[in-house]
Order: C-alpha cells, then structure tokens, then sequence
C-alpha cells in the first residue's frame, strides 16, 4: 500500500503581521505558500490563511515580518529562539538601510536574510501586482537574494530592482517621501474642489488617494527612519520659501 498523498504538498510560510499589507502579501503568496499568520489583532485570518501562535509561524522555512519599522527590533527578538536552520527572514518595510542593519546583527548565523520593499500597497494593487515594482535588497549575500528576485518576477510577475539598502533608500526618499509630504499637505486642506478640476489636478489627487489610508506608521518611517529623507524633505522645504520669496516681491 502506498503513503497517502500529503494533501498540501506547498511549503509553510510564517507571516508575522496581519494588517492591511500583510493581508494583501498573504493572499497573492497563498498559490505558492501554506500560509500561517501571527498577529495578536487579528481574530479572522479567511481561507486559506491560517491565524497560528508566533512560534509556530516563526518556525516556518520562510518568514515574512509584515510589521512596521518601528516594531522590526522587538519582533526579530521575539522571533530569534523559533527559527530553524537554513530559515528564510524577509522584511516588507518602506526603507531598508536601518531594517537591513538590524537583521544582520539580530539574526542567528544560520538564518538566511532578505530586505524587500513592494512599491505599491493595498490600493494601488486593488486590480492585481502583475507589472507593479519591488525592490529587493541583500542583506546576507546576494545569491538568496536573486533566488528572491526570481520568484517574485517569474511567480509574482512583478518587475525587480535588485538594489542595496544604501541605493534603495537614496531613491524612496525622493519618490516616497516627496509623495507623502504633500499628500499629507493637501489631505490637511480638504475639502478640495471636485467640479471644474483639470487632468493634472486629477492625476495629483489619484496619487493622494493611493496613500490616504495608510497608518501613521508608515508615515513616520518613510519621513523618520529613511537616513536621506530629511535632506529631501529639507530641500523641497527651501525651494518652496524660495517660491513664495519670489511671489512675495
């Protein structure tokens, strides 16, 4: 008599971190991955996902920290006495340098590491990630970093950009934080006109809409804990006074 079939022959992820983007991670990994989330919030995972306890998803060959920046330390603490050999740790933040750092001096040895960044979040993916943006950062040697980069182009249909930290952080802080910045500004003087709006307005508002619901975590590590973002920031700032200088006279 043979072994009965084993009814899900896919390997075990452990996602840690349930919100919006750790939904959304889960149900375009679910096709490739036996998906088990950990997050202490969350009381409904919806099939396939599978809500577990931290360590039974910190036990899982893949690890997939879907948690803010700001609470990247205290996971990796929580997580280091579960993972098993040979383990795969990816982070999913919006900057990369200070993750990057913190998985290479709190990692075990034995645990292989990834920084990546998807460039896009719950509404700009409403309609699907095929064609969209990741990043894709090594942080313990660049060979499992390319394994990465494939699977998310060949699996995901994602387009890669294999980067460092260093590069990745210099260029988010450009395209995130100036994004950000003012659609935090213009979401503060609302209500803004809808009737006789031009193309280019609409275009700006679309891109407000795209980050309107994200938390103020998010917020807070592209403007805080990016290390190039306060130069930008600081630029922009200047450029405009110099603007209104010049409409003042």
């Amino acid at each position: 008599m043979s072994p009965a079939a084993d009814p899900d022959p896919r390997p075990q992820l452990g996602l840690i971190g349930y919100g919006a983007f750790g939904r959304l991670t889960a149900r375009h990994l679910a096709p490739w991955f036996d998906v088990l989330a950990h997050d202490p919030g969350a009381v409904d995972a919806g099939a396939p996902v599978r809500l577990t306890d931290l360590a039974t998803a910190a036990a899982c060959p893949v690890v997939v920290l879907a948690v803010p920046v700001e609470a990247l330390a205290a996971t990796l603490t929580a997580i280091e006495p579960h993972l098993q050999p040979g383990a795969l740790v990816l982070d999913v933040g919006s900057v990369k340098v200070g993750p990057a750092r913190l998985m290479a001096d709190h990692l075990p040895v034995h645990v292989q590491a990834v920084g990546t960044h998807p460039l896009f979040g719950p509404q700009s993916a409403r309609d699907g990630i095929a064609g969209l943006r990741i990043a894709i950062c090594p942080v313990r040697g660049d060979r499992i970093a390319r394994r990465v980069a494939a699977f998310c182009r060949h699996a995901l249909k994602l387009k890669v950009f294999l980067v460092s930290p260093e590069d990745h952080d210099r260029e988010a802080a450009v395209v995130q934080g100036l994004t950000h910045l003012i659609s935090r500004v213009l979401l503060s003087m609302e209500p803004l006109p809808t009737r006789m709006t031009t193309a280019s307005f609409e275009r700006i508002m679309q891109a407000v809409e795209m980050v309107r619901y994200d938390s103020p975590a998010v917020f807070r590590a592209i403007e805080r804990d990016n290390p190039y973002a306060a130069e930008v920031r600081n630029r922009f700032f200047d450029l405009a006074e110099q603007a209104r200088a010049d409409l003042d006279d």
